[in-house]
């Protein structure tokens, strides 16, 4: 739907038609919401606003009354909130609806309180002074050819609220089967951790974090009042690391990281220790006191035994190195840093989801404790506390020692390997495609539809989609791709570069056309093609968000929280969660449309940011490993 100008109208009158769009979607809120005052409303606020238009359209010429209707949007000036008069809408559709303000000199998009998205092609229009596009433009209200084209396979990435609950039916059934048995889809992995933090700990301990394209040394002072200060240090794993046919180069580099962090950040220690038993040739052990306890952070599958013991599933994340498989994680990693004679006892091992929910934990406001720890950055994954009773496969592990005590325990879900079998996810073409190029196709299906390191080629490969297909010939008209451009290169786009385009309104898309520009190596886009890659965009960024959401809904609806009037915490931690815009706006969404949820459970929900969370965590977890207690008595 457009708004287009009417010029066989007068000022002061409108078609008797004109109301069915209205009564339409007064009848589509009923349906929505279940509530018949929140319909009513809407009808009463629509004819009060329709009496304001009668008014004010007495006063307008007729040349500048705008009408519904199929045709493009010509160019015209900044408008302002003052300049509404009156408002017509479509009839709901899918998970979004579309307004088209009647102006007295032009149309725009405006935000308005319920439903509040919004979109106008006409980029001055969408970009005047207050007004905020927040959807995309429905095929009908693209007049380019190459913007239609682009709305065609964004559509292919709907993913509406009966596929979301199907979803979470789908997650809660996996769910349990992963906490009855072993070599489930859903790995549902015992922790070993059966408490979470009450911010009163105390301590310095090291930790390490493997979990993506960098790794990190940190060390954190927990000072016992529900704060930790952190020292830390980022450095990206070679490549040739990361896929190679040893494991020990890996870990010696990890290891290497942790010699150089000490050298640096806590050079008294090193040299009381480290430098001077190498100058003596000293070769006995270290005393307890002199030794750092360290939480390793290893964000990949693993078969966990014990709070410091467990073996490699598999490698996810662009990983390869297949003589680490069934080797256990700590015992690779301290043999390393024996090599190097350092002061330094691998003592937890611990999942990056189990360390955001520990330190969101730690450092939450008020008493409640933190039901979710989640990931949503390059790779994705959640770690939630679950009832010791239902997690029925710890029965048969033998020689596993832990507090049974608090009657729970953390299980970390690895939810990346989310219906792998594909009986409820979306799966377009180009999900297909990248999936059958990655180094383990047909695994961790989930991931591959919602984490950073693969929106970027999903992306990717629906533009190149537009840009073969001799219809459309996106960026060959007056634009130009460099031979070397990384459109071309697999895994060439990052997802930075969705969160810009996602970002963008300024005026004709020229943030857009930069990023081409300098990421992509596509000169001199035109505003059409902008608008293409934005619908692209948005597509893909709002589908990994509504799926985020399922993993979310099954625990919330499965943990029975949602039953009391208790805030329910959840931390997160990620790029996608922290700089993708609206990203937890569309997971909110979703958990709305879920009928067990709703906007009352919905509301119950805080999620927030645990920044820093792995390291932290992982603190926290070797604290409890070295004292041996429950988590709140260490202090």
């Amino acid at each position: 739907m457009t708004c287009t100008p009417d010029e066989s109208r007068n000022g002061n009158a409108r078609s008797a038609s004109d109301a069915g769009p209205v009564l339409t979607l007064v009848l589509s809120q009923f349906e929505l919401t279940g509530k018949p005052w929140a319909s009513w409303v809407l009808l009463g606020g629509t004819v009060l606003l329709g009496l304001v238009h009668l008014l004010v359209s007495l006063l307008t010429p007729a040349s500048s009354v705008w009408s519904v209707g199929e045709s493009g949007v010509p160019g015209s000036p900044s408008t302002s909130a003052a300049d509404i008069v009156t408002t017509s809408y479509s009839s709901y559709k899918s998970d979004r609806d579309h307004f088209c303000c009647y102006l007295p000199h032009s149309p725009v998009c405006a935000t308005v309180p319920s439903p509040p998205l919004c979109w106008c092609p006409d980029p001055r229009i969408v970009n005047a002074p207050g007004f905020l596009p927040l959807s995309l433009p429905d095929e009908t209200m693209a007049s380019s050819p190459i913007v239609k084209a682009a709305l065609g396979v964004a559509h292919e990435f709907d993913y509406p609220s009966d596929q979301v609950q199907r979803g979470v039916q789908e997650f809660i059934r996996e769910m349990r089967e992963g906490l009855s048995k072993h070599g489930a889809t859903l790995s549902q992995i015992p922790t070993y951790v059966t408490s979470v933090p009450n911010g009163t700990e105390k301590g310095l301990y090291l930790a390490v974090d493997l979990g993506g394209t960098n790794f990190r040394v940190c060390s954190v002072q927990l000072h016992g009042d529900s704060t930790f200060s952190l020292t830390q240090s980022k450095v990206a794993i070679p490549r040739d690391l990361m896929v190679s046919s040893s494991y020990k180069e890996l870990f010696r580099f990890i290891a290497k990281q942790i010699e150089v962090f000490l050298e640096t950040h806590h050079n008294d220690h090193f040299e009381a220790h480290v430098r001077k038993r190498r100058l003596t040739g000293t070769t006995d052990k270290y005393r307890e006191e002199e030794l750092f306890d360290l939480g390793f952070t290893f964000s990949f599958p693993v078969h966990q035994v014990g709070i410091n013991r467990g073996t490699l599933i598999r490698w996810t994340k662009g990983f390869d190195i297949p003589d680490a498989v069934g080797k256990d994680v700590c015992l690779m990693l301290q043999d390393a840093i024996d090599e190097l004679h350092l002061p330094v006892r691998v003592a937890a091992l611990v999942n990056d989801t189990v360390g955001t929910l520990m330190a969101r934990s730690y450092t939450s406001p008020g008493k409640t404790e933190t039901l979710i720890g989640a990931i949503f950055g390059t790779g994705t994954n959640g770690a939630y506390v679950e009832k010791l009773s239902k997690v029925t496969k710890m029965d048969p592990l033998k020689g596993a020692s832990f507090d049974q005590s608090t009657g729970q325990m953390v299980v970390n879900t690895e939810w990346g390997s989310f219906d792998n079998h594909l009986s409820v996810l979306p799966n377009t073409v180009y999900d297909q495609e990248l999936d059958a190029e990655s180094v383990n196709p047909g695994v961790q299906m989930f991931e591959k539809r919602v984490s950073g390191m693969f929106l970027g080629e999903i992306l990717r490969r629906a533009i190149l989609a537009l840009v073969r297909d001799p219809a459309v010939k996106l960026f060959q008209d007056g634009s130009s791709i460099a031979a070397d451009s990384s459109l071309y290169q697999i895994w060439g786009v990052d997802t930075s570069f969705l969160s810009i385009v996602e970002a963008d309104t300024t005026p004709d898309l020229q943030l857009t056309r930069d990023a081409l520009k300098k990421d992509l190596q596509v000169y001199s886009a035109s505003l059409e093609e902008c608008q293409a890659v934005k619908a692209l965009v948005h597509a893909i960024g709002k589908r990994a968000a509504r799926l985020s959401a399922v993993p979310l809904a099954a625990i919330l609806i499965e943990s029975g929280r949602l039953e009391t009037d208790d805030t329910i915490d959840i931390g997160v931690d990620g790029s996608l969660v922290e700089f993708y815009p609206r990203f937890v706006d569309y997971i909110r969404e979703a958990l709305r449309e879920i009928p067990e949820i709703g906007e009352k459970g919905e509301q119950k929900v805080r999620i927030g940011i645990a920044k820093d969370g792995s390291g932290a965590g992982a603190a926290l977890i070797a604290l409890v490993a070295r004292n041996g207690d429950s988590i709140g008595d260490s202090v």
